[in-house]
């Protein structure tokens, strides 16, 4: 039997870069999370929207987006569909602002989605041990939190 001779992987400059490392772990866990929530009829941001709302009844269609890094142009259609699925309320609270709010349908998916959120969570946790995924999770509260802060040099929401 011939032996078969593989091709060493290309060197990949990129790796040792935080950002690119944050960037491919997340397509993974995005794609792990929308494979999973698809069983539900619905991606991530949707998931993601029914969580926020869920958890703060009356909340501000406009604030769901800055919450959540949604630009506005993105949020009122994401909204609506969620609406047209009879899965969230809207009530006018003045001239231009939506209060947000859950149906019953929406609530019972939401518990759903937070099931399947947790179990998504649990297969990464597993991954890691306690002490790592708190180092982490630490470690990325801070980034984040620097992007939210919006220093010199870093884009916030498009600007």
């Amino acid at each position: 039997m011939d032996e078969i001779s593989l091709a060493p992987a290309a060197h990949d400059p990129l790796a040792s870069r935080l950002g690119y490392l944050l960037r491919r772990a997340s397509l993974v866990m995005m794609a792990d999370l929308g494979a999973s929530l698809a069983d539900l009829g619905l991606r991530p941001v949707e998931g993601s929207i029914l969580m926020l709302v869920g958890a703060t009844p009356g909340c501000i269609q406009s604030d769901v987006g800055k919450t959540l890094g949604i630009k506005r142009a993105n949020m009122a259609p994401l909204i609506a569909g969620l609406h047209a699925k009879g899965l969230v309320a809207k009530a006018p609270v003045d001239g231009r602002s939506l209060a947000l709010s859950l149906t019953e349908e929406g609530a019972r998916l939401r518990e759903r989605v937070e099931t399947t959120m947790d179990r998504h969570e649990a297969r990464f946790d597993a991954l890691l041990g306690e002490g790592d995924r708190a180092q982490l999770h630490a470690a990325l509260a801070r980034i984040a939190q620097q992007g939210q802060d919006g220093p010199d040099g870093i884009v916030v929401d498009g600007r």
